[in-house]
């Protein structure tokens, strides 16, 4: 091939519709992929997320669901006013702007009140310690009741009139009511308390302290009739 017919291909109007439909291809795909990505990812697309604090799940659900928006349960709290399944908090929160998808996770209100485990306070520590311990513990404490006992120690621990004892299981929300000793019963009531004369009476003869008046045995080889006759006889 010589050279004039060589560039005399490049004259020819099917080479250059070739090329012309290639970049064509070329420019179409790259705007399809540009824009492609942009539909999918919804760029430039925002959502303000609505306030869905304190509403029943199912009802945030579909208020959540209407504008293109998921909803998932990431935890539990409990708050003793609102009612069970009630929307407690929720991220991302509300008027914050997301992509349609996008999930907003929420914590409900549990259905039943949660339980704290009562520790061993009863019959163990004073009204100021068992307060103290069950106070940093999240217990509620009412007044505190008198019983007969020592003043200040604690003798037993009611829940709505109910006796309580260590390893029960309390709800949150309900009050402990802590019995504790008015102070009638002193430590000189104790059952082994012993008379302080009778205890000095012990201590003297355990010390090996005798007795003023002793009784003087009378000899086995002098009757006390002979010496009965002897002391008649001198008298005379």
């Amino acid at each position: 091939m010589t050279i004039s017919e060589f560039l005399g291909k490049f004259k020819s109007t099917y080479l250059w519709g070739n090329l012309a439909a290639m970049a064509l291809v070329v420019v179409a795909l790259a705007l399809g992929f540009r824009f492609g990505i942009d539909l999918y990812t919804h760029h430039g697309e925002s959502i303000p997320i609505p306030n869905i604090l304190h509403k029943r799940y199912a009802d945030a659900e579909q208020i959540v669901n209407s504008l293109g928006l998921e909803i998932e349960v990431s935890d539990t709290g409990y708050v003793r006013s609102l009612p069970p399944g009630a929307i407690l908090e929720q991220t991302p929160g509300p008027g914050e702007r997301v992509k349609s998808g996008h999930i907003i996770y929420v914590t409900i209100n549990a259905t039943h009140s949660p339980t704290i485990t009562l520790p061993d306070v009863i019959d163990n520590s004073s009204l100021r310690e068992a307060m103290a311990k069950l106070t940093a513990m999240g217990f509620k404490l009412g007044k505190p009741q008198s019983v007969p006992g020592e003043k200040d120690w604690v003798y037993g621990i009611t829940v709505n009139g109910r006796h309580v004892v260590a390893g029960d299981k309390i709800p949150v929300d309900a009050t402990l009511i802590i019995q504790v000793g008015d102070g009638q019963l002193d430590q000189s009531d104790d059952i082994n308390y012993v008379d302080p004369e009778m205890e000095n009476d012990n201590t003297d003869d355990e010390s090996g302290d005798i007795d003023n008046f002793q009784e003087i045995p009378t000899p086995p080889d002098q009757p006390e009739n002979n010496n009965t006759e002897e002391n008649t006889n001198t008298g005379e």
